[in-house]
């Protein structure tokens, strides 16, 4: 395999063979292709894009550069969900030990926030101990004992994924569907799953935030992961606004617990999460219909049966023992807390939820940069939901902050990412549509 060739027959818009895909992922991987051409390969395949048998041949090209898992001593149906990030998007948390209570297995391997985007790693990381790095022996315990663990992605798992994205993240070239695909779907082949859900969100705190481009990014991945042989299917979720009524590391942990403990029931946080906890329980065979799967995730909620495994999942992993009864002992708080207020009164009719995403950055609970230090006390709470009414001057949200400066300047701008109207906005359903 000569590198430059490959380049040009792609550059040119011919379809690559299998074959000689995996030469050049598997040269990449040695290091005998350089950065130039990882991003000429890169561009290339963003003008001229890729077939799906392309697609599903880069994809296990690129799982097949490590280590790929196997889970065959669990004995139960291994799972799991990814999401395309969004703000106040805590599902994970809550996901896991739900389905994982209801008789899954679920090793997630989940990433830290980018760009406006929270990290599920990250709000793990607001827990003290809990160990978002283990070791495979650690990782494998939680997963048998418990039935699920969420931990970082190790440095054996679809390592080509890595360097290929490192080059995409400064050659413009992040948007490409057929590397979204690959890079996803290559590190959830390689942990060894037999089912999986997509969570791919539009609106203005998505990526994606046209309806049309998520759709079409929601059909490569399934059609992709299927080709590849791994059982999937996406739900097209709503960001006009944050999904929880938090954003911020800690703040969405303890959202993530009201949500187990029965405290958040019918918000659209609660509501998605049920959605994917259905179709998870639906793929695997726990139940006979999405319908069933919904009831059956509510009683692991109603039971405590998924709060329960959230504990003790935290406690494998290092974790207090007792941190689901005090939350407030273990997880810091911020020294400032300051009221957003309502700039008019009327109804809230809109947001700018990736600035939202953005604010809580600002406030130190994102990185600028992959080198900055997160403070995972900061971020926002108690936001209202679009349509509701409001008289000018009352809470819609609370920042929590270091600062008292910084907390009342970002107080400000929050309220002016906020529209107001006299007429309610119109209901959007959080799950738009059902893709595979």
């Amino acid at each position: 395999m000569i590198p430059q060739e490959t380049i040009r027959r792609k550059r040119d818009g011919e379809d690559l063979p299998a074959a000689e895909i995996g030469a050049f992922i598997e040269a990449m991987t040695a290091g005998s292709v350089s950065e130039g051409q990882i991003a000429a390969f890169a561009m290339a395949t963003f003008f001229r894009g890729m077939t799906r048998d392309e697609v599903i041949a880069l994809t296990l090209a690129m799982r097949d550069s490590g280590d790929v898992l196997s889970w065959a001593d669990v004995g139960k149906p291994i799972s799991d969900k990814h999401s395309t990030g969004g703000v106040g998007d805590n599902v994970s948390l809550m996901l896991a030990p739900i389905v994982a209570s209801c008789g899954l297995a679920v090793p997630m391997i989940s990433g830290r926030g980018l760009g406006h985007t929270g990290g599920t790693l990250d709000k793990l990381g607001a827990i003290p101990g809990y160990d978002v790095m283990p070791s495979e022996a650690l990782f494998r315990r939680a997963v048998n004992e418990v039935g699920c663990a969420i931990i970082g992605q190790t440095g054996d798992l679809a390592p080509a994924d890595k360097r290929l994205y490192a080059v995409r993240d400064v050659t413009a070239t992040v948007e490409s569907i057929a590397l979204i695909t690959a890079s996803i779907l290559s590190k959830k082949l390689a942990a060894g799953l037999q089912h999986l859900v997509l969570d791919v969100k539009f609106g203005n705190g998505a990526f994606m935030e046209g309806v049309e481009d998520a759709e079409a990014l929601a059909k490569s991945l399934v059609e992709v992961a299927n080709g590849a042989g791994l059982g999937t299917t996406a739900l097209l979720t709503d960001m006009n606004e944050p999904l929880a009524d938090a954003a911020g590391n800690a703040l969405e942990v303890l959202h993530c617990l009201d949500v187990l403990s029965g405290n958040k029931a019918g918000t659209r946080s609660e509501t998605a999460t049920l959605a994917f906890a259905a179709d998870m329980l639906l793929q695997a065979g726990i139940v006979p219909s999405l319908e069933e799967g919904a009831s059956m995730a509510r009683g692991a909620i109603a039971s405590g049966r998924a709060l329960e495994t959230f504990g003790r999942m935290v406690h494998v992993l290092g974790g207090p023992a007792d941190f689901v009864e005090r939350p407030g002992h273990h997880l810091a708080a911020a020294p400032v807390t300051v009221a957003v207020a309502a700039p008019a009164t009327g109804h809230l009719a809109g947001c700018d939820t990736r600035l939202l995403g953005l604010a809580v950055v600002e406030l130190g609970g994102g990185r600028r940069q992959v080198s900055d230090e997160i403070d995972p006390r900061v971020g926002l709470d108690r936001m209202l939901p679009l349509g509701t009414y409001v008289q000018k001057g009352e809470p819609i949200a609370f920042v929590h902050g270091a600062d008292q400066a910084l907390a009342e300047h970002i107080a400000g701008h929050v309220a002016g990412l906020y529209t107001i109207s006299d007429v309610p906005p119109e209901t959007r359903p959080v799950v738009l549509k059902r893709i595979g």
